[in-house]
């Protein structure tokens, strides 16, 4: 029988080790790989291709739904997570199983005997990773920063930095502090996922960070545009100058 090869990434090394010492005596899985952070996770598993990863939900840099969010094609995975509501919410979308940290040998391998039977059909793996990225962005809340894989490099721009976002067909360009970046989202997940208070959609092509908001001018009858503190001017809808007099007022 071929060997499973998995990976553990978490940053507690305590549930790495203890992860390690329930699996040396199990002939099925070879430990490729482990390591305490999503950005060498994307690495590992894009260069050892393994079978299956135990994954922590909360971790420095970027938490392990952004880290799915980034692989091309996820293994199976085995969420371990401190976090019951997340570690829910992952099981309710037909990941493969969670371990709520602590966790036994018995319930260990009551995982590891899903994991099997979705290795052997992967064709479900796929589906199962779409529909828990999707349940996880369906909770509202607002982003404090926005991960954004382009090839090998892993950007990270903190929401306080971004100047507006620009629709582009089936992606969003976030023009930041740092640079711009391109991320395959849609203006209504930005306007649903960032800060009303910080952010206003004055046009269904753009939204833009209230606070760099300089002006807004009249160009003709009932049309407008804002000048940010960069001087870029945008295009305002007849609904996001409403917005706008809502918010400056």
């Amino acid at each position: 029988m071929k060997k499973i090869m998995s990976v553990i990434i978490d940053d507690e090394k305590l549930a790495r080790e203890i992860i390690k010492n329930y699996l040396k005596d199990n002939d099925n899985i070879e430990l490729v790989s482990e390591c305490s952070n999503g950005f060498d996770g994307i690495k590992i598993i894009n260069e050892s291709k393994p079978d299956l990863i135990f994954l922590d939900i909360q971790m420095p840099k970027i938490n392990g739904f952004e880290m799915l969010e980034l692989l091309d094609d996820p293994p199976v995975i085995i969420f371990t997570t401190a976090f019951d509501q997340y570690a829910l919410k992952a099981f309710e979308v037909s990941a493969v199983d969670y371990l709520l940290k602590p966790f036994s040998r018995e319930r260990f391998d009551e995982a590891l005997d899903k994991a099997y039977l979705r290795i052997k059909d992967k064709s479900k793996n796929a589906g199962a990773i779409k529909n828990l990225i999707a349940q996880n962005e369906s909770r509202i809340e607002y982003l404090e920063r926005i991960v954004i894989k382009d090839g090998p490099k892993i950007s990270i721009v903190p929401a306080a930095s971004i100047k507006y976002l620009e629709a582009q067909d089936d992606y969003v360009m976030i023009y930041s502090d740092e640079g711009k970046f391109l991320k395959q989202k849609t203006m209504k997940y930005f306007e649903e996922h960032l800060n009303p208070k910080d952010f206003v959609r004055i046009h269904r092509s753009f939204i833009a960070s209230v606070k760099r908001i300089k002006k807004i001018e009249l160009l003709e009858k009932e049309t407008y545009q804002v000048i940010l503190d960069d001087k870029s001017s945008l295009p305002v809808s007849k609904r996001g100058y409403d917005k706008l007099k809502e918010i400056l007022r």
